[in-house]
């Protein structure tokens, strides 16, 4: 019905820059709030961003001022524009959407993209 193909990922160096794409497509009448995680390795998912259809944005306290959530509502693509990288962003990352479409409103995750920030 509905795919999230997470794009962007990969090694870069601390203090270096990633932009991570999340386009979705099928049977989409509206993407309400999209929404941007990470999973380091041995740690638990974490909410890094969301960006509400027509809301504020929100950012976890460690991402504040480095990362910037956007999306497209044209391309149903999402965003996360990634400064400042530090090695503790390490991990795998993933979008995650709320759609409507003919058989209501459901939550879809795609399948995540690897940022690794290392020298």
């Amino acid at each position: 019905q509905v795919q999230l193909v997470e794009s962007g990922g990969g090694l870069v160096q601390p203090g270096g820059s990633l932009r991570l794409s999340c386009a979705a497509s099928g049977r989409i009448f509206r993407i309400n709030t999209m929404r941007w995680y990470r999973q380091a390795p041995g740690k638990e998912r974490e909410l890094v961003a969301l960006l509400p259809s027509g809301g504020t944005t929100n950012y976890a306290d460690s991402v504040k001022g480095r990362f910037t959530i956007s999306r497209d509502n044209a391309k149903n693509t999402g965003y996360l524009r990634m400064n400042s990288l530090k090695p503790e962003d390490t991990a795998v990352y993933y979008c995650n959407a709320v759609v409507n479409n003919e058989l209501g409103s459901a939550d879809y995750w795609g399948q995540g993209t690897q940022v690794t920030v290392s020298s």
